[in-house]
């Protein structure tokens, strides 16, 4: 930029001639200007070597023939008025001979030459420091677009650069950071053996914690480097920080997914032998009930015949967490559960809990499994219960209808518009914070102490309601307690589909020949009791292998062939596969413990349209084959 001219006295002749040697000998480019016209009156040799012009072309030109104020920095008024003259302070370009470009400091000297007024001017190089400047800045742009945290800290680990990045990964900006120690802004804990690796090898790379500006834990893959000077004696270390943290989260839940897989499977290996145990159970009560007149005899059968039931459903709850499995939907009248949960309570819930049950008389009814809603339902009582103190509290459970409208949707998510039932439970207990509210539906998270809860619930509650078609909406403060709703699509009917064929009954059999396949004797005993306690006769194989013999034999003569799906050798597809080739016209009925959507896909494409969940009732069996035998819908 160019310097205030400094006013000087007339030189005398010895003073003009050593200003002349020094003019001459000068190692920078020097100019003796005119001060009305600019014209060059003398230049001296660095100028001439300098810019290629020779003597004689200086001296031919004038001073703003090959210089001008940088047009960046020169404001509207200066280019109006011209940026010449000792009161402008602007950097100047200068143009050599083959056309380069000089960036200039210029400073401005008034002397007396030749016995006129003139101006001295001396030129100072700053291209290559510009340059220089310029790609510093472009470097640090680059930095700052960088989405790594890029961090440079002395030795004694004091932050010297901090890139945009690092401020959108710490929260602290750029002049906060500066000068300041890391383990102040986000170290969690200084590892000594990575800072010796690092002074000993030079390097050093691994995953740390670190923490932000607002307190947020956070995980990276650091990378630090040491940085020496010419002498190659260590500087500063350059730190170079990628955020892990969502990272991090994903594998977390990659691997609670694997555990999920492992659970399914081995949920549904001990399905297959619960539901194999518990079948002839519930089909021998059946058998039972009609040869036992003793009252207390048929309330032990009840009791027998409800503990089945129960590890039935348990089975089929860890399946639905396990596997995601639907379950059976059929129109259930929602105030029966809410019945049956009012009276598990009441029975098994703390005296000092004060229940209180509001169900709406003409509850529209929902299609679902009852068993997975009465999880749902029993969950978040249990819930309730356990978030109560010592002495107790209220917890009410209600359940009406609503109509979802546009505004009430638009506010929850996952809402659809129609008719629902609203199921509500609330407590009166300690309640929840805004933190624990955001996580109460994630796999494993619980509040509850080890050995008290899984974090499963809540998890499985949601997957359940979503199932559905339904939607969740939860309320919750410290202190005050909590309140839960479950909106369930609904039908405006109230009386239940199921209720109406239940009371239509199931006829006996006519003597049909009913052929058994399954793979367990005790299910097989079980089966031929029952159909032949009901009017039916039956044979029996042991796997698919035998059933398809047998039935070739007596292909004229067998009505029905309810076979199980998961057999050694020789599986329920395969076998129904088989019997469609000796008979395109077969009747089957087909059983397993966990149906997968691609079994039913399969065999619904080979014909079957009759299945039945294990384990199962009688009454489920004779409707089952009667549905096969075109008598009743299944």
């Amino acid at each position: 930029m160019t310097r205030p001219i400094e006013t000087a006295a007339p030189l005398s002749m010895e003073k003009e001639a050593s200003f002349r040697l020094l003019f001459e000998r000068h190692p920078l480019p020097l100019w003796v200007v005119a001060g009305d016209s600019l014209a060059i009156l003398a230049t001296n040799d660095a100028a001439v070597e300098k810019y290629g012009y020779s003597r004689e072309e200086f001296l031919a030109m004038k001073m703003d023939g090959f210089a001008t104020p940088d047009p960046a920095a020169v404001e509207p008024a200066d280019a109006e008025r011209g940026a010449w003259g000792p009161e402008r302070s602007v950097p100047w370009q200068h143009r050599c001979k083959g056309g380069a470009l000089l960036e200039v400091e210029s400073a401005w000297h008034e002397i007396e030459f030749a016995g006129r007024g003139a101006v001295l001017v001396l030129a100072i190089d700053r291209t290559e420091q510009k340059r220089a400047e310029e790609r510093a800045r472009e470097q640090e742009n680059m930095l700052n677009r960088a989405s790594d945290a890029i961090i440079v800290r002395n030795l004694e680990d004091r932050i010297l650069f901090w890139n945009q990045g690092a401020e959108r990964l710490y929260g602290w900006t750029a002049s906060e950071a500066l000068g300041r120690c890391t383990v102040d802004l986000y170290v969690e804990e200084v590892d000594g053996d990575a800072e010796e690796e690092l002074l000993t090898r030079g390097e050093w790379s691994g995953q740390l914690k670190h923490r932000s500006h607002d307190g947020r834990k956070i995980v990276v893959n650091s990378r630090s480097t040491l940085v020496c000077n010419e002498q190659g004696k260590p500087t500063s270390v350059l730190v170079i920080n990628t955020d892990m943290t969502e990272t991090k989260k994903l594998e977390s839940q990659f691997l609670r997914a694997q555990r999920l897989e492992s659970i399914g499977t081995l949920a549904s290996g001990i399905a297959h032998d619960l539901n194999n145990i518990l079948s002839p159970i519930l089909m021998s009560v059946d058998i039972l009930r009609g040869e036992i007149k003793n009252p207390e005899s048929l309330k032990v059968l009840s009791i027998i015949e409800g503990s089945a039931e129960r590890g039935a459903g348990i089975v089929k709850q860890v399946l639905t967490f396990a596997r995601g499995v639907e379950g059976e939907r059929v129109l259930l009248q929602p105030k029966h559960l809410m019945g049956e949960l009012a009276k598990i309570m009441a029975q098994t819930f703390p005296r000092n809990i004060d229940i209180q049950s509001n169900v709406a008389h003409d509850l529209w009814t929902v299609s679902g499994d009852a068993t997975q809603l009465h999880q749902v339902l029993l969950n978040l009582c249990v819930n309730a219960r356990d978030a109560m103190s010592a002495s107790g509290g209220s917890l009410g459970i209600s359940a009406e209808n609503v109509d979802v409208d546009e505004h009430f949707a638009s506010m929850n998510p996952g809402a659809q518009l129609g008719a629902h039932v609203i199921f509500r439970v609330s407590d009166t207990g300690s309640g929840m914070s805004p933190e624990t509210m955001e996580r109460i539906f994630d796999p494993f998270f619980t509040t509850k102490e080890v050995g008290k809860g899984t974090g499963l619930g809540l998890a499985t509650v949601m997957g359940i309601v979503k199932s559905h078609g339904g939607f969740l909406s939860v309320q919750s403060e410290i202190g005050v307690g909590t309140s839960f709703r479950v909106f369930l699509p609904a039908s405006r009917d109230v009386k239940a589909t199921e209720q109406r064929e239940a009371e239509a009954g199931i006829a006996a059999g006519n003597g049909e020949l009913i052929l058994v396949v399954d793979d367990e004797a005790p299910i097989r005993d079980a089966l031929v009791r029952s159909l032949q306690a009901n009017g039916y006769q039956a044979y029996t194989a042991e796997d698919g292998s035998d059933a398809l013999a047998l039935y070739y034999e007596r292909r004229a003569e067998i009505a029905v062939v309810v076979t199980d799906l998961a057999m050694g050798g020789m599986d329920g597809i395969a076998l129904v596969r088989a019997l469609r080739k000796v008979n395109p016209d077969v009747r089957v009925v087909v059983s397993s413990g966990h149906f997968q959507k691609e079994n039913t896909t399969i065999l619904s494409g080979l014909g079957v349209h009759h299945f039945l969940d294990k384990p199962y009732s009688a009454d489920k069996l004779f409707r089952a084959v009667q549905g096969a035998l075109g008598k009743v819908e299944s």
